[in-house]
Parts: structure tokens; C-alpha cells; sequence
């Protein structure tokens, strides 16, 4: 399990840029001109994590293989798109596929690089984005309510729970609040889930900033940080066009370029830490002289379900978990060493799996 990101934004404030880097493909056009992205691009990109590069060494694994992240890159969204304006309404279904939406908004001045509204105002442009897919989420609710009439005469329990919390959200849409104001029981939780409202997903504000200010940011990208802090939103600095130069570089030359740069990781890292954060995730490893992988599982899962996340049969017929601790791993070179002092564990079913776990899984096959 990696997770889905879908990057919206305006037109023109960098996300097709920013996508390229990521994926380091040319997939997405990025072009001066509204509309460039005509159908999603999709790109999905290995998770850096060194600590999957130290396991390998210490069990001399042949193959490494890295949990995946995959980034949806959406066409820009414009004032009157969930009307129809522009080419954004057609683009919201794959927004409601993705787990968790990326914002770029432009914190950049450029005379060269026109915006589709005529002036350089990232919060005002959140706020544009928000609106559509509020209206959006109204327009989409109003339509299911009304579907699901003849079925709450029926006494359809799950149609009755979703009429609730269908309800619940055009209460605080119709107050100018997203969905993700709602306050959601445990017991709803699936439920609400299944209603895939745009404003429900979380969100994430990524800041494009010009190339100096990559490393500090700007007063504009200090605006939208007090925006995300009000809203409880995560808020990330990058500069897109620093990121399209890195992608296109070595390993060992992109360290360099970064340094002089004044940053200490390239703005996919701090995406994805901040993407993993925002939903919940973690990564457990499972080491062995064939490979080294990464699994990313979301914090709280049990034994059982993170042997799922690898096979369905690993959870259904899950024995035990033998488990070291990553920095435990380290610490013993391997897991013999780490035997040796006692930091081998032996888990069952209720052991919640913790970031870094290395893990083997008995199971009936």
C-alpha cells in the first residue's frame, strides 16, 4: 500500500512542473498556457527511505525494493469549474480516487509566467479551489440525497447512515466549511469514507517558490503556512524549478546541488513525509538475501492486516510475527546480533506494528 496524491492547483502555478519532477518523466506538459494538462497524468515514484538502502547492506540483499507513492497530476482548476468552467469540472472524479490532495499554490513573482486571474495571491487561489470543490461536494450531495429516499423507506441501515452523514456535510458546506470539519465517529468512519467527498480528503499546501527562496521560503508562502496552521492543514516549501533540475541529475551531483542550495533533502522527501504524515502512515520492512522491501502500512495496524498488506493469505492464515526494531537491527548488523541481546521478538495478533519494525510472518498456507 503506497498512497495516492492528487495535485491541483490554478493554472499556471507549476504543478505540471512540479509533477515532471516528481516522477521524472516529461509526461505532463508544462507549458505557459491555462489548460496544458488535458487528461491526468499519473506517475508513480519510489519512496526514499535510506533506511531500506542500511537493511540491504547489513543482509547483503540482491534486490531493494521501496514502497511507491503514486502522484495523479489534475488539470487547473479554475473560478466556475464545478459549473463547468474551464476544462476542471471534468477532472473532479479523479480527485475523489485520491487519497489525500496537494494544493500548489504560486508564492512566486514572474512577468513572464502569466496568471489566469491577473495577480499573485496564493490565498486567494486556495480559496478558488476550495470553493469549486465545495460546490462541488453540495451539488453532489443534494443529488444523492435525493437517490436515496425509496431506499431509507425500505430500512436500508447503510443508506440511512449514509443520508446522515450526507446531511452532516451539506450542514457545515452550506456554513462555507469543508467536509473534513465534520466530526466522524469511529463506528461511521467506513461509511463516510465510501462517500468520497472532495473537501473530506486532507490536504496538504505546497508552496512554489522561487529558486532563492527555496530553502527559507517567502511573506507569501509565511501567509499560506498561517493558513494551514488555522485550518490544521499540512504546508510544505518547494521550489518546482529546482526540483526539475535535480530530477534530471545523478545521485551524487543532486547532494551537491542541494547543498549549495542550502537545503538538506529534495522536495519529493519532504513531500512524501509530509503526505505520510497527513494520513497516517508508516513503513515496516521485510529483510532477507533475496530482497530488501518497504510496506506501508497506516499507524495502528494490527499483525494480521499489515502480513495483508503483502498477501491476503499471509492475513488469513497468520500465525505469529517475529519482529527487530529497526534501530535494534542496525545496532546487532542483522538479526542474529540482535538475538544475541534479546531485541528478537516473537508478536501475535494483537501486536500493533510500530514504524521501522522488521518483520518475518508465519502463516497456514
Amino acid at each position: 500500500m503506497g498512497f495516492k496524491m492528487g495535485i491541483v492547483g490554478m493554472p499556471n502555478v507549476g504543478k505540471s512542473t512540479l509533477f515532471n519532477a516528481l516522477t521524472r518523466t516529461a509526461a505532463a506538459q508544462a507549458a505557459n498556457f491555462p489548460f496544458c494538462t488535458i487528461e491526468p497524468n499519473v506517475g508513480e515514484v519510489a519512496v526514499p527511505d535510506a533506511r531500506l538502502d542500511r537493511l540491504a547492506a547489513i543482509a547483503a540483499s540482491k534486490q531493494i525494493i521501496p514502497t511507491r507513492m503514486t502522484f495523479v497530476d489534475i488539470a487547473g482548476l479554475v473560478r466556475g469549474a464545478s459549473k463547468g468552467e474551464g476544462l476542471g469540472n471534468q477532472f473532479l472524479a479523479n480527485i475523489r480516487e485520491c487519497d489525500a490532495i496537494a494544493h500548489v499554490l504560486r508564492c512566486f513573482e514572474d512577468g513572464d509566467i502569466t496568471h489566469v486571474e491577473g495577480r499573485i495571491d496564493p490565498i486567494a487561489d486556495a480559496e478558488t479551489i476550495e470553493t469549486e470543490l465545495m460546490l462541488a461536494d453540495m451539488e453532489s450531495i443534494e443529488r444523492r440525497i435525493a437517490g436515496l429516499a425509496r431506499k431509507i423507506k425500505g430500512g436500508d441501515k447503510d443508506m440511512i447512515d449514509q443520508d446522515r452523514l450526507l446531511k452532516a456535510a451539506l450542514v457545515v458546506l452550506n456554513e462555507g466549511k469543508p467536509a473534513r470539519t465534520v466530526t466522524v465517529s469511529e463506528d461511521d468512519q467506513r461509511q463516510w469514507r465510501l462517500l468520497q467527498l472532495l473537501t473530506a480528503k486532507p490536504v496538504l499546501f505546497v508552496c512554489n517558490v522561487e529558486e532563492v527562496k527555496a530553502a527559507t521560503g517567502n511573506a507569501q508562502s509565511d501567509r499560506v503556512a498561517a493558513m494551514a496552521r488555522a485550518q490544521g492543514a499540512a504546508c510544505v516549501v518547494i521550489s518546482a524549478r529546482i526540483e526539475e533540475e535535480i530530477s534530471q541529475l545523478p545521485a551524487d551531483e543532486a547532494a551537491m546541488f542541494l547543498e549549495e542550495m542550502g537545503l538538506h533533502e529534495a522536495g519529493l522527501d519532504r513531500l512524501i513525509k509530509a503526505g505520510y504524515a497527513l494520513l497516517g502512515l508508516q513503513t515496516y520492512f521485510t529483510v532477507g538475501p533475496k530482497e530488501a522491501r518497504a510496506w506501508t502500512i497506516s499507524k495502528g495496524t494490527l499483525a494480521p492486516q499489515a502480513a495483508g498488506v503483502i498477501h491476503g493469505d499471509f492475513e488469513k492464515g497468520f500465525i505469529r510475527a517475529e519482529t527487530v526494531a529497526y534501530d535494534d537491527y542496525i545496532a546487532g548488523n542483522g538479526e542474529a546480533g540482535a538475538k544475541e541481546v534479546g531485541k528478537f521478538r516473537v508478536e501475535g495478533k494483537t501486536y500493533e506494528v510500530k514504524d521501522g519494525d522488521v518483520l518475518h510472518f508465519l502463516f497456514n498456507g
